[in-house]
C-alpha cells in the first residue's frame, strides 16, 4: 500500500512538473490578464461588475454606484460619478438582482451623519480594474480603495490621505432592490458580535430573489478604537456600524471579509485557510496567476481589440457558477440545512435557461475539471427540493425562467464521457424532474394530455414553455438511450416531438394553441412577451424568435416548412423584418433576430444546416462587428452569467453547439487568424483561418489534419484528439 501511495504521489508530481509545464511557460511568456477589461458590459444593459474575484469563487468584491431598479442588477453603472461603497458578492450580467452583501465604505470626518451621507464622488481617471483587482480614489473621503479576493474572502486595502476620524461604514442592511421599500425591508434578521477589538462576526438573513442566509467574519489589521451604530428605519433589521481607527495620513487600513453559507465557524475556516496573512500585494498577484492559469488555455492571434473582446469574454464566462461550499465541503442546502457536498464542492448560480446553450458546452471543452462538481451540485439540489435546479442562487431555487435546463447540461456531460457523477442518480433526477409535477411551471399532466401547454390553461409563456421543455425531453431521451433504458428513451423521444403540435402551417410560426385544438386569435408574431411579468405566450421574445427553437431536430423543423427553400425564405425574413420594441431583454436586433437574448443564439447557424452556409458565415461576421465592442457599453444585452461571452468564443473558433447534447459543433465562420486550444489531456487543437480579412469572410474549404473535411459540423471528440483545423477563407 505504501508503495502505491509513493507511486501515486510521484505520478502527481510528474503531472505538475511536465503536464502543467507548457501552461506555466505560456503564463511566463504572456500575461493574458492584460487583455481583460472588466469594465466591458458595465454600461447600457450588460449588467457586469468590475470588481475583484477568483474563477468560480464565492466572492466578488466590487463597487456600488446604485442599488435600486433593474439597471442596477450588478450595482454598477460605468457612467455614474458617486460610489456608495463596496459589496462582497455580485451577479454577473443577470436580468434580476440579489446578493450585494455587506457594503463597506471608508470615510473621514463627521461620523454621525445619515447612512447615505457616507457616499463619495470619484474621478473615472482614478478607477482601474483587472482580473482579481480593483482600485479607485474616493474624493470626498480622501481614501484610495483597493480590492482583491480569494475564493471565499474579500481583501480590502484603504490608504487614508487624510485621517480626520478615519472610519469604515459596515452596512448590513444594504442589498440591490427593485424599489425603495424593498431596499429597506429585505433583511429579515441580523446578529453581530464583536469578538475583540479587530474582529466582527455575524449572520444575516435576507430575501430579494432567494431567501439567503450568510455568515461572516470581518477582521482588521489594527484595533477599532470606537464604534457606533447608525439609527435604523422602522422597516429595517440590518445594522449599520461605523468603526473608527487611529490613523495617520498615508497609513493603510487592511480588512478581510470571509463569507459562508453555513455559519461563522465556516466563515472563519475559509478565512484562516485561504487568507491567514496580511499581504495584499501577494494575494493580488496570486489572483492574477490563477486567472492566467485559465486564460492561457486558449492562445489567439488578433488585433488588440479582438484580444480584449475574446479574453474579457473568457473572464466573464468563468466568474460563475460559484463555489458556495466552505473549504471543508459544507454548505447550506435548498432546505436551509447544513450538508456536505458530493465531491466536497458545491456550486450554485446556475442561470441554466441561458447557460445550457453555450457556456456549459464551453466548460466541457476548456474547463472539464469543474463539470462533474457542477453536475453533482445539481443532483444534490434535486434530491433536496424534488426537482433539478431551474435557476439556483446561493443554494436556493428562484424558479426564474422556464424549462428545466439542468437536464440537457447533465445529458451533455454524460454523452461526452464525464464519469465523476453517479449516472443512475443523475438520470433519476432527470426523470423525476420531467415527470413529477411541482408548482413551478411543470404541469406534466396537462402537457401529456394535450401534447403541448395550452394557452387557455397555462397562465403565461405557453409556446416558449412547450418548446423549451421539448428540448429537455430530447436530452432525457438521449441519456436514457445511452444507458440502455429503452422504455424511458421511447417515452421521452415521443415527447421530444411535441414541438410539431404548435406549428401552424398557414402562418409558418410556432403559435399559441388552445385546449380545444384551435389557434389563439388574434395573432401578431411580432408582439414581444416578457416572461411572467408582462404575460403572453413567449418568454422574452416573440413568435419570430421562438419558431426556430427546435435545436434537436432541425431536419424535422425544415420538413414542417415544406423544405429547405421555404425554411430559408422564412429565415431571411427574420433577419430583415424590422422589430420595434422597448423590452429591455430583447436587444441586439438584426431584423427580428435579438442577439441580446439567448433564444436567438443558435438561429444564425440554422442556415448552415439548411444548405446555405454562406449566409451563416456573413451573419456571424455581422454579429461580431455590431454586437460586441471593447468598451463599457460593448455588450448588446445582459452577459447572463457568461452565455453571451461563450457565444462569442465558440463563434470565434468557427463553430457553435446548436444542439449541445449531440456533441456536435455546427460550422459558422472563424473570426480570428489563429487559435490554439490547450486541452486538459495535454493535446492542442489549432484553428487557422487562412487569408481571413474584412473581405474574406466566407469559407472556401476546411481541412482537418491535412484531409479535406466535408461535414457541416465537427464533434467534441474530434477536437479532444488534438490536431489542426484549417479554414481557407475567400471573398
Amino acid at each position: 500500500m505504501k508503495q502505491k501511495y509513493i507511486l501515486a504521489a510521484f505520478g502527481l508530481i510528474t503531472f505538475f512538473m511536465f503536464g502543467c509545464s507548457s501552461a506555466y511557460q505560456r503564463q511566463q511568456q504572456t500575461d493574458y490578464t492584460q487583455y481583460v477589461n472588466p469594465f466591458i458590459g458595465g454600461a447600457a444593459n450588460g449588467h457586469t461588475f468590475p470588481g475583484a474575484c477568483r474563477p468560480f469563487g464565492l466572492i466578488q468584491a466590487s463597487p456600488v454606484t446604485g442599488a435600486i431598479g433593474w439597471q442596477y442588477c450588478s450595482e454598477y453603472i460605468y457612467g455614474d460619478s458617486i460610489i456608495w461603497g463596496f459589496t462582497q458578492t455580485h451577479l454577473n450580467g443577470t436580468g434580476c438582482m440579489d446578493l450585494g452583501d455587506i457594503l463597506i465604505m471608508p470615510a473621514t470626518g463627521n461620523r454621525k451623519r445619515a447612512w447615505d451621507g457616507y457616499r463619495s464622488s470619484f474621478k473615472k481617471s482614478s478607477e482601474s480594474a483587472s482580473p482579481g483587482y480593483y482600485s479607485v480614489t474616493l474624493d470626498d473621503a480622501g481614501v484610495k480603495a483597493e480590492l482583491t479576493a480569494t475564493a471565499h474572502t474579500a481583501f480590502h486595502r484603504y490608504t487614508f490621505q487624510k485621517s480626520d476620524s478615519a472610519s469604515v461604514l459596515i452596512d448590513l442592511q444594504h442589498g440591490p432592490a427593485w424599489n425603495e421599500n424593498q431596499y429597506h425591508s429585505q433583511v429579515r434578521s441580523c446578529e453581530i458580535h464583536w469578538e475583540n477589538d479587530s474582529t466582527l462576526t455575524g449572520t444575516v438573513n435576507n430575501e430579494v430573489w432567494v431567501n439567503q442566509q450568510y455568515a461572516f467574519v470581518i477582521r482588521f489589521n489594527r484595533p477599532v478604537i470606537d464604534k457606533i451604530e447608525l439609527p435604523m428605519d422602522e422597516r429595517e433589521k440590518g445594522k449599520r456600524i461605523v468603526a473608527s481607527f487611529n490613523m495617520k495620513p498615508g497609513e493603510e487600513l487592511l480588512m478581510k471579509i470571509a463569507l459562508s453559507s453555513t455559519d461563522t465557524e465556516g466563515a472563519r475556516a475559509n478565512l484562516t485557510t485561504e487568507l491567514p496573512g496580511w499581504d495584499f500585494d501577494s494575494t493580488c498577484q496570486t489572483a492574477k496567476e490563477e486567472w492566467n492559469s485559465f486564460l492561457s488555455r486558449i492562445e489567439i492571434d488578433g488585433t488588440p481589440d479582438e484580444k480584449t473582446n475574446f479574453y474579457t469574454c473568457f473572464y466573464h464566462a468563468l466568474i460563475q457558477p460559484n463555489e458556495i461550499s466552505d473549504v471543508n465541503g459544507m454548505y447550506r442546502n435548498a432546505a436551509g440545512k447544513i450538508a456536505h457536498a458530493t465531491g466536497n464542492k458545491y456550486y450554485s448560480t446556475f442561470s441554466l435557461w441561458d447557460t445550457y446553450r453555450a457556456a456549459h458546452p464551453f466548460y466541457t471543452l476548456m474547463i472539464p475539471e469543474r463539470v462533474d462538481d457542477f453536475i453533482n451540485s445539481m443532483i444534490d439540489q434535486c434530491e433536496v427540493q424534488g426537482y433539478l435546479p431551474i435557476w439556483s442562487l446561493w443554494g436556493q431555487e428562484n424558479h426564474c425562467m422556464i424549462g428545466n435546463h439542468a437536464v440537457p447540461v447533465i445529458a451533455e456531460a454524460y454523452a461526452k464521457g464525464f464519469k465523476g457523477f453517479d449516472a443512475e442518480r443523475a438520470f433519476n433526477a432527470i426523470k423525476r424532474s420531467q415527470t413529477v409535477s411541482h408548482p413551478w411551471k411543470s404541469d406534466w399532466e396537462t402537457y401529456m394530455k394535450y401534447g403541448y401547454f395550452p394557452t387557455d390553461l397555462i397562465a403565461t409563456e405557453s409556446v416558449s414553455s412547450t418548446l423549451e421543455t421539448v428540448y429537455d425531453d430530447y436530452a432525457a431521451a438521449d441519456m436514457a438511450a445511452r444507458m440502455g433504458k429503452k422504455e424511458d428513451a421511447e417515452y421521452f423521444s415521443n415527447r421530444a416531438n411535441f414541438y410539431k403540435n404548435l406549428f401552424d402551417p398557414s402562418t409558418q410560426f410556432m403559435r399559441p394553441k388552445k385546449s380545444d385544438g384551435t389557434w389563439r386569435s388574434p395573432f401578431n408574431p411580432s408582439r414581444v412577451a416578457h416572461s411572467a411579468s408582462v404575460g403572453g405566450d413567449y418568454t422574452e421574445g416573440n413568435a419570430w424568435q421562438y419558431t426556430w427553437h427546435v435545436q434537436h431536430d432541425v431536419n424535422g423543423l425544415i420538413e414542417l416548412f415544406g423544405g429547405e427553400d421555404a425554411f430559408i425564405n422564412k429565415l431571411d425574413s427574420l433577419f430583415t423584418l424590422t422589430l420595434v420594441t422597448d423590452q429591455p431583454d430583447v436587444t441586439g436586433l438584426i431584423g427580428q433576430y435579438a442577439h441580446g437574448n439567448e433564444p436567438s443564439h443558435h438561429v444564425a447557424y440554422l442556415y448552415a444546416l439548411a444548405g446555405k452556409p454562406e449566409r451563416t458565415q456573413e451573419l456571424i461576421r455581422q454579429i461580431f462587428d455590431t454586437q460586441y465592442h471593447p468598451k463599457p457599453d460593448g455588450l448588446c444585452g445582459n452577459d447572463d452569467c457568461g452565455q453571451m461571452s461563450a457565444w462569442y468564443m465558440f463563434s470565434a473558433m468557427g463553430f457553435y453547439p446548436v444542439n449541445p447534447v449531440s456533441g456536435q459543433y455546427v460550422f459558422g465562420a472563424p473570426q480570428l487568424p489563429k487559435m490554439e486550444l490547450h486541452l486538459s489531456n495535454g493535446k492542442t487543437f489549432t484553428i487557422i483561418a487562412e487569408g481571413i480579412s474584412k473581405e474574406n469572410k466566407y469559407i472556401e474549404n476546411i481541412t482537418l489534419n491535412g484531409e479535406l473535411y466535408t461535414k457541416n459540423y465537427i464533434t467534441h471528440n474530434d477536437i479532444l484528439k488534438g490536431g489542426t483545423l484549417i479554414y481557407k477563407m475567400r471573398k
